[in-house]
């Protein structure tokens, strides 16, 4: 039996009283203060505090100079854009016995994840728009020259290599098929044929790095209400973000998604983001379906669907 842990197994967990003591250690008014679990993924554990304020705890060394940028980078971006995102108010450099990373607290951003909100495929419009108009303003070049903004590594995970992300992307398909948990699609496989000696895209843009359906959060009434998980926030293609308009939307959402955003990707770019998006959704459908989590195990397999759809 293979006992090779998974790549989302944390170096460090934090549980709740753990997180107490690290933020009352540092901050007295959180001494009485439970810290109630609100998600974990795999790169940080996040807790929230009295209702108003979430923790986030990096779970992995490679976490810790995400971390970091967003310490740096997100007081500069929130004010510039037109969804809520956390903004980092109270920062812990590390260094405690019990806990030697940087972690940091901001005020709770309300919603839930599109991945968990249960929003049919022709009725997600509202989100679909709310994300064009939020990356419109991220995606703007004057940003990318903003002077406070620190500097940002130029796509370090290579997300606008279309051609290197489609071999990834058919080996987490492979998995999937393997596991009885998707059954292969020409659709799938004409598109990552398609990216074959695609060349790399430039970095043009300041970029979330990671946007997908568990990134964007909507509210009660379907429209988006926050981005949250900037870790990988970097300078990049456009194309890397627009990846959510074909993993988390198709027919008239994604419509909606691209008329707020502005203007259509090239065909390059909608290359890249399909890839990107497909790639995506099979790593979230791997870690869904190894997590017990049904919802987004749904949402993640719906997700490869949609980036091959028209």
């Amino acid at each position: 039996m293979d006992a090779t842990p998974p790549q989302w197994a944390p170096e460090h967990e934090v549980g709740p009283e753990l997180a107490r003591r690290l933020a009352a250690g540092r901050w007295p008014e959180f001494r009485d203060a439970p810290m109630e679990p609100l998600a974990a993924g795999w790169d940080n554990t996040v807790f929230t505090a009295r209702g108003t304020w979430v923790f986030r705890f990096p779970r992995r060394s490679i976490a810790v100079p995400l971390a970091e940028r967003e310490i740096a980078a997100l007081p500069v971006l929130a004010p510039r854009l037109p969804l809520p995102v956390p903004v980092p108010e109270y920062v812990a450099e590390g260094g405690s016995p019990e806990y030697p990373w940087p972690f940091w607290g901001a005020r709770l951003v309300p919603g839930r994840e599109l991945a968990e909100s249960g929003l049919p495929e022709a009725g997600r419009e509202r989100a679909a728009a709310g994300a064009g108009r939020f990356l419109r303003a991220l995606h703007d070049p004057a940003l990318l020259a903003e002077p406070d903004l620190p500097a940002l590594p130029r796509d370090p995970m290579r997300r606008g290599d279309a051609a290197s992300r489609a071999g990834r992307a058919r080996a987490e398909l492979d998995e999937l098929a393997r596991a009885g948990l998707w059954e292969p699609d020409p659709a799938a496989a004409a598109l990552l044929e398609r990216a074959h000696g695609a060349p790399p895209l430039g970095a043009t843009a300041v970029c979330h790095g990671d946007l997908h359906v568990r990134h964007l959060l909507v509210d009660g009434e379907g429209a988006a209400a926050g981005v949250i998980d900037w870790g990988d926030l970097c300078a990049a293609d456009p194309a890397i973000d627009l990846s959510l308009a074909y993993g988390g939307f198709s027919g008239t959402s994604r419509a909606a998604f691209l008329a707020a955003y502005g203007r259509s990707p090239s065909p390059e770019q909608e290359l890249a983001a399909r890839v990107l998006a497909l790639f995506v959704s099979a790593v979230l459908a791997r870690y869904a379906a190894a997590e017990g989590n049904g919802p987004l195990l749904a949402e993640s397999l719906a997700g490869i669907g949609r980036a091959t759809a028209p």
